[in-house]
């Protein structure tokens, strides 16, 4: 019987198509290259932080709270804790109250009647853009229960001292007096974070500026007028 060698054959062939290989490939010599000169390069600058103060004594500028909700370092100082703000009201939504939403407590808004919960916003400065400004919200469930807080303030009944004039009968709260009005200057306490969840209406949310869920309010300065709803006439205060 004949037996086939193929093992020494094959290794000879492995062998030669390697020098051929070997043999086709050029050595690359290197050559340093010369750096370049004259030419400029622009990076971005580097983002400057606004000096501004965090605080102001013992309470928040609006500027410092925000800052410090979107701070990864800073935000569990503020987030979702009892803070007090201090700065100018910029706006309310009382006297943008839907006529439908205007009348006492107690009775419905009509079917369609669409009204957004009581709001105001706290500024840097008392011309303060909206979009720079705090949402405070919580100091009444709807424009119903500022009605009848405005009848109650305006009555005349004396209160004894430390008696609060008018809790709202939804929320319980207090509801402030003087109402909050544009030009004011104040210190406003009460829980800070990105929603408020007490409106049955669904959560809103502020990611940038944050919410603040009204606690109580201390006036540093009075607003040039009272506030009040379309409609419904104010009696100035007795001195």
């Amino acid at each position: 019987m004949r037996k086939t060698r193929l093992f020494p054959q094959s290794l000879a062939l492995v062998g030669i198509a390697l020098s051929l290989v070997a043999c086709g490939r050029d050595e690359v010599k290197y050559e340093p290259v010369k750096p370049v000169t004259g030419v400029s390069v622009s990076l971005p600058s580097v983002p400057s932080i606004p000096d501004k103060p965090i605080k102001d004594g013992d309470a928040y500028t609006v500027w410092g709270a925000s800052y410090s909700l979107r701070n990864r370092v800073h935000t569990k100082e503020v987030a979702d804790t009892k803070i007090t703000l201090v700065g100018y009201i910029v706006k309310t939504n009382l006297e943008d109250a839907p006529a439908c939403a205007v009348h006492k407590a107690g009775k419905a808004d009509p079917e369609g009647c669409r009204a957004p919960i009581p709001t105001f916003w706290v500024g840097e400065t008392k011309d303060a853009d909206l979009k720079d400004s705090i949402k405070v919200m919580g100091f009444a469930s709807n424009y119903a229960q500022i009605y009848d807080a405005i009848k109650e303030f305006d009555s005349g009944k004396k209160k004894e001292p430390g008696e609060t004039e008018y809790h709202d009968q939804v929320w319980g709260v207090p509801i402030p007096n003087p109402l909050p009005a544009k030009g004011a200057k104040v210190k406003v306490t009460g829980t800070y974070s990105v929603n408020f969840t007490m409106s049955s209406g669904g959560q809103e949310a502020d990611p940038i500026m944050g919410i603040l869920t009204y606690g109580g309010i201390e006036y540093l300065e009075k607003a040039p007028e009272l506030a009040t709803l379309p409609g419904v006439k104010r009696k100035p205060p007795k001195d």
